[in-house]
This record gives structure tokens, C-alpha cells and sequence, in this order.
């Protein structure tokens, strides 16, 4: 089913992430027939990336980051005008299979049903789909208009990455799950892949500073819960994590020998360490940022301490009285 067809359509806005993606957007586009409205949120790439949307019936909109909050996605569930009752949110690297439809209609035309579903995000690596590892998670990536917010953790600076990755949504409302997976498959190769997840660690570096420094995870987050949903129970271990001694190898064991890693062979192995070195980069770069924080304060003590120095009048002594 083309865009251009006249069938009917499940009442969904698809909004679609992209910064040069034109190694994935063919994929991910031609599955989203199903759905009133797709909308390409542009980082003014300079690819092929606009002309691949436009050749697929998409809308086009540029986003130019400021800084601070909100970033690309909840900009646009502020800013455009969207009439679809469900939004849904992708990446270019992700496909909707036919499954996953059949799912998305049933769920959304039940009565009374939920405000949100949580989506699992089916691992693929060096061209294998992943069974084992633990590396597919489950985040809210459906919902009604209106019923969810991106969480605000903290202000990047204008040169930080304009999307949110790893903040999650907060909604207002009950959530569900679908149990068909997303085919998360990205095809730029795996130099695109660790060069991307070094820009991640930068920003999760910020973020754990910003918590080990002040005790918060950001102004308006999901609540960690061990016993919660998918994203509250994630949250929770990671919190602990945070503070773990020997995190990285804690990582690596975790998806390559508890979650049977090793059984996915050679990319098991590649893709365990890829993880465990993410969390090292990360833990690196917030130990820079602690060591910046600590000279910058005891260099402005010590300019305080002088010009208070400098300031203190001095007391000339009394001269000495002869005695008659």
C-alpha cells in the first residue's frame, strides 16, 4: 500500500527522526503506509534524506537546536499541528512490521484502551537479529495526543545532540504493551554506530555528574521503580548502577554470560563489549567533569580568600608613649 493510495488508515502520526539517513529511510518509510500522516523531523541533513521523505509521501519539517529543552520531538508535539488521536514515535533505523500493525489497530480501537503502549525495540546487530543478550528494551514509543511529555533531565548546550535518546516520556494516563517487536536494524555500519554512541556517552556522562553532584536525575522524570513498568524498572537499576564499583565489567557480564550473549556468537561478543565500553567512556567523562567542577571551585575559593586579603584595612600601631 503506497501513501498515495486511498485506503483507509489507522488514526496515527508517525514522527520520524532523521539526520542523514538515507542508508535507512527507504526501510523505514515504505512500512509506514498504514497511517494518516508521517512527518520527517529534519536536522538539516545534507544527504538524500529530505528527497527520500518527499518520494515517499512524507512531510518535512527542519529543526535548528537552541539548546535547553525541549529538543527535536517534544518540540514537535508542541509545535506542529497535529489532528491524528495516536502519535507514534520512530527512528530512522527502525521498521514497523506487518505484525506490529495488525497489533496497533486491534490495541487502539478497544474499548477503554490505554493511554500509552510500550513498544520492544528488537535488537539487530551486524546483520542478525539478536535472541539473546538482552540488548532489545521496551519504551513508550505509542500514544494518545496530548497524554505525554518528554521527561526534562537537564539543559544541553546548542553544539549537544538535538534529540532526545535516552530521556523517556512521562504520561498521564494507564500504559500497555504490544508484544510484536520493532525491527531495529541500522545499515550506516558499525563506525557510524560506535561514533554515534560516543556522542551518547558525552551526554550520559553530563547527565550522571549532574546526579552524583546534586542527588537529582533531572527536574521532571519518570520515577524510579523496581517493581514499575519496563522504563520505571530500568531506570531503578540504573540509578544503582550509577554508583556500582566496576560498572563496565558488571555490563559486559550482564548481556554476555547472564542474558546468553555468547550464544549469538562473534557479534555477541562484539556487541557486549561495545556496551561495556560505552559505560566506561561515560564514567571517564563524568570523572573529567567531577575533576573540572572541583578545580574550578577551589580556584574561585582561592580568588575569594585574596581579594578578601586585599580588601582588609590594615591597623597602623600606636606610637610609643615616653614616660614623663
Amino acid at each position: 500500500m503506497s501513501r498515495t493510495s486511498n485506503s483507509p488508515r489507522l488514526p496515527v502520526t508517525v514522527l520520524l527522526a532523521a539526520k542523514n539517513e538515507q542508508a535507512n529511510l527507504p526501510r523505514c518509510l515504505a512500512a509506514l503506509a498504514p497511517v494518516e500522516r508521517v512527518v520527517v523531523l529534519d536536522s538539516h541533513s545534507t544527504d538524500r534524506t529530505q528527497a527520500i521523505a518527499a518520494e515517499h509521501g512524507a512531510d518535512v519539517v527542519q529543526f535548528s537546536y537552541a539548546g535547553g529543552y525541549p529538543k527535536k520531538r517534544q518540540w514537535a508535539l508542541d509545535t506542529l499541528p497535529l489532528t491524528s488521536e495516536w502519535v507514534m514515535l520512530l527512528d530512522a533505523d527502525e521498521v514497523v512490521p506487518d505484525a506490529l500493525w495488525t497489533e496497533i489497530a486491534e490495541a487502539i480501537q478497544t474499548d477503554n484502551a490505554p493511554d500509552a503502549f510500550l513498544i520492544t525495540k528488537g535488537f539487530h546487530f551486524l546483520g542478525r537479529r539478536f535472541h539473546f543478550g538482552g540488548f532489545s528494551h521496551s519504551a513508550v514509543l505509542l500514544f494518545r495526543r496530548g497524554r505525554a511529555r518528554f521527561e526534562h533531565l537537564m539543559d544541553d548546550p546548542a553544539n549537544a545532540q538535538d534529540m532526545e535518546v535516552h530521556e523517556r516520556l512521562v504520561v498521564e494516563g494507564c500504559i500497555g504493551r504490544l508484544m510484536t517487536p520493532l525491527i531495529h536494524e541500522d545499515f550506516k555500519g558499525l563506525q557510524a554506530y560506535i561514533e554515534r554512541h560516543n556522542h551518547y556517552s558525552t551526554w550520559e556522562a553530563r547527565l550522571r555528574n549532574g546526579y552524583l553532584r546534586d542527588g537529582s536525575y533531572g527536574r521532571s522524570t519518570i520515577q524510579p521503580r523496581l517493581f514499575g513498568n519496563a522504563q520505571e524498572r530500568r531506570r531503578f537499576l540504573k540509578l544503582i548502577a550509577v554508583r556500582a564499583p566496576g560498572e563496565p565489567l558488571w555490563w559486559f557480564l550482564y548481556h554476555y554470560i547472564f542474558r546468553l550473549g555468547f550464544l549469538e556468537g562473534r557479534p555477541g561478543l562484539i556487541a557486549s563489549q561495545i556496551r561495556a565500553s560505552y559505560i566506561a567512556q561515560a564514567r571517564a567523562k563524568c570523572f573529567e567533569l567531577g575533576l573540572k567542577t572541583r578545580r574550578s571551585a577551589a580556584a574561585a575559593a582561592a580568588a575569594s580568600t585574596n581579594g578578601a586579603r586585599r580588601n582588609t584595612p590594615t591597623t597602623a600601631e600606636p606610637a610609643s608613649t615616653l614616660a614623663p
